[in-house]
């Protein structure tokens, strides 16, 4: 195990190397990109539709898409569509000049729920805040909830199929408890009940609703059309069925026939499947690759810790027989060896894929979840250490293999010797013997690998708990600071008076790269009398800090040392001189991480 352990560091080490010799900006994670007309646009006539583009394909699912008027009153058709990563809102005709909300939440891939509002102005109308919308999150019995059924589905899955995988690779034997045939049933039972519960908590969850909404018929019909729903009611069949097509077996306590064992195998990839394909894999970059990793992940998680999970409670015990401990636990030590190597792999190219920053890994919330994972695996990885130490010097012994036979030659002829005469049969019963005293010690050592096995069963429940946390938490690329592009109107003591563009690239402690674009009320590039920009960070008392601006074109400025000092939200604010009198304000907020 100690192998496994120089694997993740070595991994995690050239992962880190990597992200700070060769870092670049992440790929966003279902955020709003664009829109038509553009946040805090200013019209001379009302648009046929609204547009939002989005970094990844969306769905309505239970969501929506509306576009208020500044009394709060639609102005939509109520005929919104979504065609991959864009969302289409069409508009009623002939509205009048005024300010204009536009709200959304929509379902990205991986099944979360995406919320948020902008304005625009038509005409010589005033802006509308988006503060107007009200507050659009989720649930907190919802959010709740969610974890707890995922965690439940994972521990299940882990018994489910790990406990006839010990029995088919490892243990024959097993075949015939009636100890493990419940932990295999009741395994399946969980991930039954966990499919179900989070089948019916996706609707609330997408549409933002309250937790008692769960039975509502719309609600239900969208969550049915999602791909998620579709991979959750595969999950329950799944589940329903194992136990099933296993029943026959555990009651002969034969192993099963070639028929039956291609039957439960399917089944069992398909629950391995079905946990894969949902959630962030799907969504991002490389989603053939991550599934393809996520399932490997899976299986090799169910194949330990299910075994583990049925060792500690059927063969670890002090009545077990020492022949059935000396032949189980080897088999099971080399495959769990092998499935922590699958872990330790997977598990580092998730993080790679999630994190895509190590800097992420403390700025975000996914990260510091993922670091306390981490930092859980590192000590189970220490316990199995232990638990592989003890069964190699406990049972390491091996029956010595009978000698061969061996070619005698005298002048010109060959004779043949045996050497399995008595002398090999004596050593043949004393290594036999070597063996059972041996086995029948580890009998009485007992307790010691199961304090260590304990552990790990303990600390990994709270790593698939981790898991379910993750599972349900925006992947911390996503949340990582993203480029600033947005259209901003320019405000004087007489209204508005033209707008001002402003991009900063790539938003993050250091240099940044500022274009200014200034637009006259047609929408035309203006060139001012001066121009200004100031950050300013109010919560660390930060600024106004000036940046200097260069000309680069009719009205485009370009800020090239633009110097962000550090992590924080700052407010870039633009003053806009047009002639000796007249002097306008623009300003927005953007994230530092």
């Amino acid at each position: 195990m100690r192998r496994a352990g120089v694997l993740l560091v070595a991994l995690l080490g050239g992962w880190l190397l990597t992200g700070v010799v060769v870092a670049g900006p992440a790929s966003a994670h279902a955020t709003l990109v664009s829109t038509d007309p553009a946040e805090g646009g200013r019209l001379p006539t009302a648009p046929a539709e609204v547009t939002l583009q989005f970094s990844e394909g969306v769905s309505l699912g239970a969501g929506y898409a509306r576009v208020l008027a500044a009394d709060g009153g639609r102005v939509d058709s109520g005929a919104a569509a979504v065609e991959g990563s864009t969302l289409r809102v069409p508009l009623r005709d002939g509205l009048a000049d005024g300010g204009y909300l536009v709200t959304y939440r929509v379902v990205s891939a991986d099944s979360h729920p995406i919320s948020g509002a902008y304005s625009f102005v038509v005409g010589d109308g005033e802006l509308v805040p988006t503060g107007t919308a009200g507050e659009d999150s989720t649930d907190p019995g919802v959010a709740a909830a969610l974890p707890v059924f995922r965690w439940l589905g994972f521990a299940g899955l882990a018994v489910a199929v790990g406990v006839p995988a010990l029995a088919l690779l490892c243990w024959p034997g097993g075949w015939a408890s009636d100890r493990l045939r419940r932990h295999a049933t009741w395994g399946a039972v969980a991930v039954a009940v966990g499919a179900a519960a989070s089948f019916l908590l996706q609707g609330p969850y997408a549409a933002g609703s309250w937790i008692g909404s769960v039975l509502d018929p719309s609600l239900l019909a969208a969550t049915v059309r999602s791909g998620n729903g579709w991979a959750l009611l595969a999950r329950l069949v799944l589940a329903v069925a194992l136990p099933l097509v296993l029943r026959p077996v555990w009651r002969s306590g034969v192993p099963p026939s070639r028929g039956r064992l291609v039957a439960a195998g399917v089944l069992a990839a398909g629950l391995v499947g079905s946990t894969a394909v949902v959630g962030h894999p799907v969504a991002g970059p490389w989603p053939g690759l991550a599934v393809a990793v996520t399932v490997l992940h899976v299986a090799a998680m169910v194949v330990w810790l299910g075994g583990l999970g049925a060792l500690l409670a059927v063969l670890l015990q002090p009545t077990t027989a020492p022949a059935d401990l000396a032949a189980v636990l080897p088999r099971f030590s080399r495959l769990a060896f092998a499935a922590v190597v699958v872990l330790v792999v997977t598990g580092t190219l998730q993080a790679v894929r999630e994190v895509a920053e190590p800097v992420a890994l403390v700025g975000t919330t996914y990260g510091w979840v993922l670091v306390a994972k981490l930092v859980l695996v590192a000590v189970i990885l220490g316990a199995a250490g232990v638990s592989r130490v003890w069964v190699q010097q406990r049972l390491g012994v091996r029956r010595a293999r009978p000698a061969g036979r061996r070619s005698l030659t005298a002048h010109a002829f060959a004779a043949t010797a045996d050497d399995r005469g008595s002398t090999s049969a004596a050593e043949e019963e004393a290594a036999e013997l070597r063996v059972r005293r041996q086995s029948e010690g580890a009998v009485e050592q007992l307790p010691v690998l199961r304090r260590s096995v304990l552990v790990e069963l303990g600390l990994a429940a709270v790593v698939l708990a981790l898991s379910a946390v993750l599972v349900g938490t925006p992947p911390a690329r996503a949340a990582i600071a993203q480029p600033v592009d947005v259209l901003l109107p320019l405000q004087g003591s007489a209204g508005p008076d033209g707008s001002v563009q402003v991009s900063v690239d790539p938003a993050r402690p250091g240099a940044n790269t500022l274009h200014v674009y200034l637009f006259d009320d047609s929408g035309q590039l203006t060139q001012p009398a001066d121009i200004k920009v100031t950050l300013t960070e109010p919560d660390q008392e930060i600024g106004p800090l000036p940046v200097e601006l260069l000309p680069a074109g009719p009205g485009h400025y370009v800020g090239d040392a633009m110097n962000v000092p550090g992590a924080g939200t700052w407010t870039l604010t633009v003053t806009v001189r047009m002639d000796e009198f007249t002097a306008t304000t623009a300003s927005t907020v953007f994230p530092v991480r």
